[in-house]
């Protein structure tokens, strides 16, 4: 029987590694996802929010990072039955949804991610996410692994966390700091003491409601801030960010200190 099970939402509950550890994908890419998930991370967002993805690349993304041990977590465009409906059925278990800003979003994000009774996703027999017809007992185990982040991303939602949290059917939390520091103001900077004091805050009131909460960081030092501002998942950056980053560091160290001369070529 072909197997549904997902290691992500496991991972949620404590289950596996601790925190999980995952980066951004934005290279739209198969290649490169699959390489990101052979580098090490436990999770890979898969973002079709702010990049270009639409369906049908999600499937090829998601058969590159399935040969690879890191989980896929889909963040969509929006909040958006119908988008649900579609990358679940193209085969995402975990989905992140943007910009939810109260419970009542919250519990229609669930229920477009679960079957009836629980919720109003739309039913077909034979689709990427049961294994093509595979898992013939996914109709009645999809509820139970498929998991329902949500982001909050603006002051409002942050004081709303407690009753978002509550929401029944919501896996987890994740605080979008870009989004969080733009709405405070301070668009750019989410190191401005301000919004740093509001994602520390996040953290702790997402403890005291029992909820997992997650967040992104632009670099190892921040993303060491935040766990331990106390965030249960945390990603470093993007699949785009760490090869311009490290280009940058080549280019520039080489324009510094050109090599010599009679320096070997590389081998490769």
């Amino acid at each position: 029987m072909a197997d549904i099970e997902n290691r992500f939402k496991g991972w949620l509950k404590g289950e596996g590694p601790k925190p999980p550890l995952g980066t951004w994908l934005m290279a739209a890419a198969p290649a490169t996802a699959e390489a990101m998930g052979y580098s090490g991370f436990d999770f890979l967002v898969v973002d079709m929010e702010h990049v270009p993805i639409e369906v049908s690349d999600l499937a090829h993304i998601l058969r590159a990072i399935g040969c690879t041990p890191a989980e896929p977590v889909v963040r969509l465009a929006w909040n958006d039955q119908v988008l649900v409906k579609r990358v679940l059925d193209a085969g995402a278990r975990t989905v992140m949804l943007p910009f939810v800003q109260t419970a009542e979003e919250a519990r229609q994000a669930v229920s477009f991610a679960k079957y009836p009774p629980e919720g109003v996703r739309g039913v077909a027999a034979v689709h990427r996410g049961s294994r093509f017809g595979r898992a013939t007992d996914y109709l009645k185990r999809a509820n139970d692994h498929v998991a329902v982040i949500v982001q909050l991303e603006t002051p409002e939602a942050i004081e709303r966390l407690p009753e978002i949290a509550s929401v029944s059917g919501i896996d987890a939390l994740f605080v979008g700091p870009g989004d969080l520091a733009a709405s405070m103001g301070h668009i750019g900077n989410i190191a401005h003491p301000e919004v740093q004091a509001l994602i520390e805050r996040a953290a702790a009131m997402a403890q005291n409601a029992g909820k997992p909460v997650g967040i992104v960081g632009p670099n190892p030092d921040m993303v060491r801030r935040f766990i331990g501002y106390g965030y249960s998942y945390v990603a470093v950056a993007s699949d785009i960010a760490m090869m311009t980053g490290r280009a940058s560091e080549w280019l520039g160290s080489l324009r510094d200190q050109p090599a010599p001369a009679s320096a070997p070529a590389a081998a490769y």
